[in-house]
């Protein structure tokens, strides 16, 4: 058996088509271009190269970018003036401040310090909450982006069993409750595993889709998957230049689906965050004048 692949960058490449189709269609009527903002703290090289993808991106499809450098041993207070600038900026309509923060700041204080109408990543607690309770709020990118991947490609969720490897804010814990909603479509029975759990292969090995957030290199092996289940690898690592996913390469002689080591989830991620930027600008339109009668 030879997995059919969850070609991300082929779906990612039609969210955007689509999207610069409706941003040329919204500037024909006299509309802003939708603003996208990005703090970054330090130099970390993996940061620094995921969100020079998403300027690029911006670029690609219509959407003004605004980016934020901030030196590795900037004050919390010094970040708290930058969300309040990008708060208060009406040409931001979504931002957001890539993690993980160096340790010396608050991360936590400083993801509620975003104005939740502007929470391109969907992590603002309050936004969260929404989620919890089933009301609409913007769903964080890497999970949406995933649930996007199993639907465009029929990849059977719903009754099925899920299981995702990682319990982290921005994967695991909300991807979790994505999938076991019944709104979102997915409606499948959930188990959430780490790599501290006993015998880990005793819990992948029931799973009919595999999702590993893990962020440890090659550690879902063919041993640890059942035959013909989909197996999403949305954990990286960079080895070097080289970008090495959870799932070892050698899965894809036992899954029935699997995602490539490039082009995976993460060009949908960044579709995503697009997706959710655009959102935000309709959402912050003022309402249309009514002609009048």
């Amino acid at each position: 058996m030879t997995a059919a692949l969850l070609d991300g960058q082929a779906l990612a490449d039609q969210f955007k088509d689509a999207i610069r189709t409706e941003i040329e269609s919204a500037a024909a009527s006299g509309a802003p271009p939708p603003g996208l903002g990005t703090i970054l703290v330090g130099d970390d090289p993996a940061s620094h190269s995921y969100v020079g993808a998403k300027i690029r991106d911006c670029a690609e499809v219509g959407i003004a970018s605004v980016h934020r450098p901030l030196p590795a041993d900037v004050s919390q207070a010094q970040l708290d003036d930058e969300i309040a600038a990008l708060n208060a900026d009406p040409a931001v309509h979504a931002y957001i401040v890539q993690l993980p923060l160096p340790s010396h700041l608050d991360e936590p204080a400083t993801l509620a310090a975003v104005d939740p109408a502007k929470d391109a990543d969907g992590l603002h607690p309050l936004n969260l909450g929404r989620l919890v309770m089933g009301a609409p709020a913007p769903l964080p990118c890497t999970p949406r982006a995933i649930l996007e991947m199993l639907a465009h490609y029929d990849v059977p969720v719903e009754g099925r069993h899920v299981v995702v490897i990682g319990r982290g804010l921005t994967i695991g814990r909300p991807l979790a409750l994505l999938l076991a909603l019944r709104r979102t479509g997915a409606n499948a029975a959930v188990t959430v595993v780490h790599t501290g759990v006993a015998d880990l292969a005793e819990h992948t090995r029931r799973a009919d889709v595999l999702v590993a957030a893990a962020g440890k290199p090659g550690l879902v092996t063919p041993e640890m998957v059942k035959p013909g289940a989909a197996v999403v690898g949305a954990g990286i690592t960079r080895d070097g230049r080289r970008i090495v996913s959870d799932v070892d390469e050698s899965v894809a002689e036992v899954a029935g689906w699997i995602t490539p080591r490039l082009g995976g989830v993460g060009p949908m991620t960044r579709a995503m965050l697009l997706r959710n930027t655009v959102d935000a600008a309709a959402a912050a339109a003022p309402p249309a004048e009514k002609p009048p009668r």
